[in-house]
């Protein structure tokens, strides 16, 4: 389900949403890996800053919910281009370390040019692109090589203006959840 009117408020607001930018961006991905690392009791991230101006945050967890309908069909939550109502303009919503709220994936994909979202579970993989937080494909199941975890792989509206060094202390407070940054920016 794509919910239309919610990614425009968020293109159009962009400084309500994504206060910081870029890093406010790269925190809501992080965060979802944090989750995954506090059900299986730990585990590991690698935010990496592309050449292209491009950022993927690639995770060990279980991957993103993904289950088959009546028609064994892949469905997965619409978690990138609808609200995640745990977080989004939800009073109580999570403090993101950069001291503004956890909004969700959708403002990651609203507020970017492209996003790709890679799944690996046990029950199979797939990957998916979206622009400007619409998919503009279906579900494309990619070859197994018995790992789980995500990749969220995002090319941000705005350039990419954050110091690899100041990545890892806004990762700190997720105990659960070590965090690599590897930069392969020039210069």
């Amino acid at each position: 389900m794509v919910d239309f009117g919610h990614l425009a408020c968020i293109r159009q607001n962009p400084d309500t949403f994504a206060p910081g930018g870029v890093r406010h961006l790269i925190l809501e991905v992080v965060a979802y890996a944090a989750d995954e690392a506090e059900c299986n009791n730990g585990g590991c991230c690698v935010v990496t800053l592309h050449p292209d101006g491009s950022v993927s945050v690639a995770d060990d967890g279980r991957g993103t919910d993904t289950r088959f309908d009546e028609h064994g069909r892949v469905v997965k939550k619409p978690v990138m281009a609808s609200k995640d109502l745990r977080f989004f303009d939800h009073p109580d919503a999570q403090l993101l370390s950069d001291g503004h709220p956890r909004r969700g994936m959708s403002v990651v994909a609203a507020l970017s040019e492209w996003l790709v979202h890679t799944n690996r579970r046990h029950n199979g993989s797939w990957t998916q692109r979206y622009e400007h937080g619409a998919p503009v494909t279906d579900l494309v199941p990619i070859d197994d090589d018995s790992t789980t975890g995500t990749v969220v792989h995002f090319l941000p509206e705005e350039p990419v203006r954050v110091a690899s060094g100041d990545l890892i202390p806004f990762a700190m407070p997720w105990r659960c959840l070590s965090v690599e940054v590897d930069d392969r920016r020039a210069g």
